[in-house]
């Protein structure tokens, strides 16, 4: 029985896109730090990493497919944040934006990771963005560097 599992060890020269909304700006700039970090700690030079921002969540999609077309990129790292508000707004960009990244990953063969938050309130946002519940852009990174890893082992 054969057994694959990814681990942090990037092979070769690869380079990272990180797509994050400009929307609720404190919040993505400290996930896309985190994953900055993250990528550096392993070994990714900042150099390879290229950070596009986009006006809010709906946007990362189209941003994600046109770079996973051009095959530049080991991997994408979306990252937003989503906050409830008063009418159904919240659901239709958290649930299209996460629809939309699935398919640019299985359509495009590139990993494609979802840093974007959805949550009830700002509060909330802020412990997943280096506060008690840890970093999702740090996550996000690290699934990354591991979805690259197991993609080149897999036959």
């Amino acid at each position: 029985m054969s057994y694959f599992e990814g681990d942090l060890r990037t092979p070769g020269p690869a380079r990272f896109a990180i797509v994050v909304s400009r929307w609720n700006t404190p919040i993505t700039d400290a996930l896309v730090s985190g994953a900055r970090q993250s990528l550096a700690a392993n070994g990714i030079a900042e150099e390879a990493v290229d950070v596009i921002r986009v006006p809010g969540a709906w946007e990362i999609p189209l941003v994600a497919a046109r770079l996973a077309a051009n095959h530049q990129h080991a991997a994408i790292i979306a990252l937003g944040c989503v906050i409830r508000g008063d009418t159904r707004h919240y659901e239709h960009v958290a649930d299209r934006c996460a629809e939309g990244l699935m398919r640019v990953q299985l359509d495009f063969g590139v990993p494609v990771l979802n840093g974007v938050l959805a949550v009830e309130q700002a509060e909330d946002a802020h412990v997943r963005a280096g506060g008690s519940h840890g970093n999702k852009g740090e996550e996000a990174a690290l699934a990354a560097l591991e979805m690259v890893n197991l993609l080149e082992k897999l036959p």
